[in-house]
């Protein structure tokens, strides 16, 4: 199974910014490079990893509803999981990045994810994340991420594209 190293993340948020003719701000790419190593942190079932992402004060709402507050809670939620289970790696699309102000922005992205030893996606395990990014000494982090399933009852035309368009981050 192929499943590329998110580094490819950046780039295709360039890529969707430059085919609507319009410019990729320094800030936005910071943004996105957060999302890509909380990501990855997840990836490599770290969890010092993806918590290094997270401000001290911030929060995270996983995928079941499950809370965790700043930046140790997020280690001391995460740590159990990647300890006792083989979690799937993720995959996803940024879909925009909002800079609200020089100093907070928030990203939107889909994401899939690809369970160990799978070759596609769950369908059932997509999701849209939310995350609002502070700028602290000069330095992004995350102060609310939010993982949010995307079953798109009323809309599973729309549901289908997005596990289309996952998938085909999974072809070489």
């Amino acid at each position: 199974m192929f499943l590329p190293e998110l580094s490819y993340v950046i780039q295709q948020y360039a890529e969707l910014r430059r085919a609507h003719d319009e410019n990729v701000q320094p800030d936005e790419i910071e943004v996105v490079r957060l999302y890509q190593d909380m990501l990855t942190g997840w990836n490599d079932r770290s969890a010092e990893g993806m918590a290094a992402s997270f401000a001290e004060d911030s929060e995270l709402i996983g995928f079941d509803g499950s809370e965790a507050s700043g930046r140790q809670g997020v280690h001391d939620h995460l740590a159990p999981i990647f300890a006792n289970h083989k979690t799937p790696r993720y995959c996803a699309i940024v879909k925009s990045v909002k800079l609200v102000t020089p100093e907070a922005a928030i990203l939107r992205a889909y994401s899939g994810l690809v369970a160990e030893g799978a070759s596609d996606i769950d369908p059932k395990l997509n999701a849209q994340h939310s995350l609002t990014a502070v700028k602290r000494d000069g330095r992004w982090f995350i102060a609310l991420f939010q993982n949010t399933p995307a079953q798109f009852h009323m809309e599973p035309e729309r549901g289908a594209a997005i596990t289309e368009a996952l998938r085909k981050l999974l072809r070489p």
